[in-house]
């Protein structure tokens, strides 16, 4: 991350480090229902201040002991949590390694916390706070409770609430059949985010106009 990186990432959002983060489930309580995947993807603006995504990391998720796995859920996402083809690590172990880069990544542009940037992001921030409390981890990069929801952002600067819907509105192209992927669908929110915030820019919204 250059210099210049540095400064906008920490000017831009406050001393926070946005990552944007999709999980897929078995259900929706976050203290009972079984994590099965969970992705993320790094930002970082380019030498002309443009917000990009620049790097992905994705684990499929083994089951904690004893989770709840509701059918209806697996159906709707279509993961088979039993299935040995999907190489899925211990929650631990894919928290632990997805936090790394992101750690390392929030050190090199100066920030003081990551922000977890979702669609519906509360939902993903639960589940990712559930599993690091069960985890122990004690170096988790985000916010205890900030997030940056895009569901919220993209009613505001489209008119639009669903994922594909809001990409579609800002030229993103989006492949409904690899929906529910929280590799495909953290990397479609990544774009879209990116292009708010530059939209924004733009728009001449950012940087704030000086009050002289």
């Amino acid at each position: 991350m250059s210099d210049t990186s540095e400064s906008l990432m920490k000017k831009r959002f406050r001393g926070y480090m946005p990552v944007v983060v999709d999980v897929e489930t078995a259900g929706f309580n976050a203290k009972t229902d079984a994590l099965l995947e969970i992705a993320a993807v790094l930002l970082d603006f380019d030498s002309d201040g443009t917000l990009k995504p620049v790097d992905s990391v994705h684990y499929n998720v083994e089951p904690f002991e004893g989770a709840n796995i509701e059918q209806a859920a697996i159906d709707f996402n279509g993961i088979d949590p039993d299935s040995p083809l999907r190489g899925a690590v211990a929650e631990s172990e894919a928290l632990r390694e997805l936090f790394k880069p992101i750690r390392k990544a929030q050190k090199a542009a100066g920030c003081q916390r990551s922000v977890l940037v979702g669609h519906n992001s509360n939902f993903d921030h639960s589940f990712v706070m559930a599993a690091a409390e069960r985890a122990n981890l004690k170096r988790n990069p985000f916010h205890p409770f900030v997030s940056f929801d895009t569901t919220s952002l993209a009613a505001l600067t489209l008119g639009q609430t669903v994922l594909i819907k809001a990409c579609q509105a800002a030229g993103i192209e989006f492949d409904g059949k690899q929906a529910h992927s929280a590799l495909y669908d953290t990397e479609r929110t990544a774009e879209l985010f990116c292009w708010m915030v530059n939209r924004w820019r733009d728009l001449g919204g950012w940087p704030l106009a000086s009050n002289d």
